[in-house]
């Protein structure tokens, strides 16, 4: 892998506190309905050859539990993609259809681990009694049972979320499962009945996406969805989420990360999540955030 560094941040990290004040302002507002916002922020790196993007997804995979990598060509979507690929390892299923049977897992609620384990471990039990956290996640979770209700018989999640333990990460995730009501129902379809979740739009979903579209702009291909569908309808669908898009001249890339705000969100906070939720790719990468002192 060639040396990488940061050449740019979009926004700054001022800019990205800006940004979550202004989804506050909102958030706490008792005339808005927004209850959460999904807000991402980006680095721009540069490497010193080509970047090579079967070798960078090896990378990530090795190092993530779930191995759900994937690496795609975005020249068919035409202009200003050409050449470019979306390269990433996410810890998100979005859904997954076997005959009836369907499951998610959506991820929300995050903390930084730390290297010391008694430390690490009252990290994740703090994120688990995290009254923010909790009520971030309960948005997910309900949102889903609400969009899987009308395609779903018989839907099951537990009464509370389970720890997720990631390299760089704890996350709260929630498995929720049923069967499906029709056989004509597909993942494909499915995922465009879920997608974009709360997990990495908001709440509701139409204030949430305007929002983004006011207060971040343009993500791209980012918390997108990214899998495939078989032709009897079974499939697996995952959130484009930890990753990253290789410029046509392969010499530079764009990775992202985000965090959802909701009314009790710290600005400081939040970008100290997205900061971490950079680890994976940046690891892969051989690069870090900021220069060393």
């Amino acid at each position: 892998m060639p040396e990488c560094s940061v050449l740019d941040r979009l926004p700054s990290p001022d800019g990205h506190l800006r940004a979550v004040g202004s989804a506050l302002r909102r958030l706490r507002s008792p005339d808005d309905p927004l209850t959460k916002v999904v807000l991402a922020r980006s680095l721009v790196l540069g490497a010193r050859g080509p970047i090579p993007s079967a070798a960078l997804l090896h990378r990530l995979v090795a190092n993530d539990p779930a191995g759900n990598g994937f690496c795609v060509d975005l020249t068919p979507a035409g202009a200003p993609h050409l050449g470019r690929t979306l390269v990433g390892s996410s810890p998100e299923l979005l859904v997954r259809r076997s005959g009836r049977e369907v499951s998610c897992f959506p991820l929300a609620g995050t903390a930084a681990r730390v290297p010391d384990p008694e430390q690490d471990a009252a990290v994740a039990q703090s994120l688990t009694r995290s009254v923010k956290d909790l009520g971030e996640h309960a948005i997910v979770v309900e949102g889903l049972r609400k969009s899987l209700g009308a395609l779903c018989e018989d839907l099951r999640a537990p009464s509370a979320p389970q720890l997720v333990r990631a390299p760089a990460l704890w996350h709260l995730g929630t498995p929720v499962t049923g069967t499906l009501r029709s056989e004509r129902t597909t993942a494909l379809d499915l995922a465009l009945a879920l997608h974009p979740t709360a997990a990495v739009c908001g709440h509701p979903r139409a204030h949430a996406r305007a929002a983004i579209a006011e207060i971040e702009g343009d993500r791209g291909f980012y918390a997108g969805a990214v899998g495939w569908c078989d032709a009897q309808g079974d499939g697996e669908w995952m959130v484009a989420i930890r990753c990253g898009e290789i410029a046509a001249d392969r010499r530079s890339i764009r990775v992202f990360a985000g965090g959802g705000i909701v009314a009790q969100s710290d600005p400081q906070a939040e970008l100290d999540e997205t900061s971490a939720k950079f680890t994976p790719m940046l690891t892969a990468l051989g690069a870090t955030e900021h220069a060393p002192a």
